[in-house]
């Protein structure tokens, strides 16, 4: 059964992305969101709960640059951003940095579960396309790498 807390979270990851629909399933547990719609919780014998979703605005894609070159690195999951193991540490990757295939790059935070993403390459970092902190969506280039 999800908590208040984590229907929050989730309500939050989707507000801040570009996605339509969101679903996380546990054990018997459902939670299905939409934009613009509703929310629905299901739990074994117990009653769907309905609450209004705002929608979050849109936020205008940025041109890709001409020049780009190379792979991306991108985001296997829906959450936040961490270039480092903690606040104060130094960032796993910098530009210039040459990783080997299994190397850390980053932490995505979904649901209070810290992620390890790795490189699935050699190769050196050319550019870091996400801020530190912020929400990446499915998909979302986070480093390209050469």
């Amino acid at each position: 059964m999800f908590n208040i807390d984590e229907i929050k979270e989730l309500m939050a990851l989707l507000e801040g992305s570009s996605l339509a629909v969101l679903e996380v399933k546990e054990g018997d547990s459902k939670v299905r969101l939409e934009k613009p719609g509703n929310i629905t919780v299901n739990n074994t014998g117990v009653a769907p709960v309905a609450a209004p979703v705002v929608a979050a605005p849109a936020v205008p894609a940025a041109a890709p640059a001409a020049a780009e070159t190379g792979k991306t690195i991108n985001a296997p999951i829906v959450g936040v951003f961490y270039a480092a193991s903690a606040p104060d540490a130094e960032p796993y990757v910098s530009v210039g940095k040459r990783v080997r295939k299994g190397d850390v790059v980053c932490i995505i935070e979904a649901m209070k579960c810290m992620n390890e993403i790795q490189a699935e390459e050699d190769g050196e970092i050319t550019a870091v396309l996400a801020n530190n902190g912020e929400l990446v969506e499915y998909g979302q280039p986070l480093f390209r790498i050469q």
